[in-house]
C-alpha cells in the first residue's frame, strides 16, 4: 500500500480526471505510465485528498432508473401449524439441579493446605462469600485431579487423554 504520492503522480491523477476517466482507467494509466500498483480506491482517496472528487456525477451520465418497492406479501392472520407439531406432547418445565459428584467424601482442603499430589477439583463459591475448598484426595498420575473428578470432568463425547510424555523437537536451518 502506498501512501505516500510523488507529485508527478498526483498531476498525472489531476490531468487524466480533469480528462473525464474514470478512476479505475485512471488507475491504470497512472500505473502503465509510472509503473506503480495504485488501485481504484487509491486514485479515489488520493482525489479526495486533494480536493478533487466530489459527489456530482458528470452531466453526460444517465440518470438511474426510480427504485421500485418490491410487492409485499400478505401476512396470513393465523399461523399454520404443522400437523406434526400437534402431536407432540407438552412437557412442563423442570428446575435444574447442581449435581455434584457423589461417589466420594472429599476432604474440604483450603488451597493453602493443599499439597503436591492432592485433588484440586473445587467445592463451593457458588454463594456471594462462600468459601472454596479443594477435594484433596489423592491425584491420578498425570492429572491435576483424582480419578473420580477425573472422570467426571472428561465426559462422554471429549477428546481422549493427550499423552503427557516427551516430545522431541528437531531444528531445521531456514533456506
Amino acid at each position: 500500500m502506498q501512501s505516500n504520492w510523488p507529485e508527478a503522480h498526483s498531476k498525472a491523477l489531476r490531468e487524466l480526471l480533469d480528462s473525464g476517466m474514470s478512476y479505475s482507467r485512471i488507475a491504470g494509466a497512472i500505473n502503465a505510465k509510472f509503473q506503480t500498483a495504485y488501485s481504484r480506491n487509491a486514485a479515489i482517496g488520493r482525489a479526495k485528498r486533494m480536493g478533487l472528487a466530489g459527489s456530482d456525477r458528470p452531466n453526460d451520465w444517465p440518470e438511474l432508473p426510480p427504485r421500485v418497492n418490491a410487492p409485499r406479501l400478505h401476512k396470513p392472520s393465523e399461523r399454520h401449524v404443522p400437523e406434526s407439531m400437534l402431536m407432540m406432547p407438552r412437557f412442563e418445565r423442570e428446575e435444574f439441579v447442581k449435581l455434584r459428584c457423589v461417589e466420594i467424601d472429599p476432604r474440604h482442603l483450603s488451597l493453602v493446605d493443599l499439597e503436591a499430589g492432592d485433588c484440586r477439583y473445587p467445592y463451593g463459591g457458588d454463594e456471594e462469600g462462600e468459601a472454596i475448598t479443594f477435594c484433596g484426595h489423592l491425584q491420578r498420575r498425570g492429572t491435576s485431579y483424582c480419578a473420580a473428578h477425573f472422570h467426571l470432568t472428561r465426559g462422554p463425547g471429549i477428546a481422549p487423554e493427550r499423552s503427557a510424555g516427551a516430545v522431541s523437537l528437531r531444528l531445521v536451518e531456514a533456506a
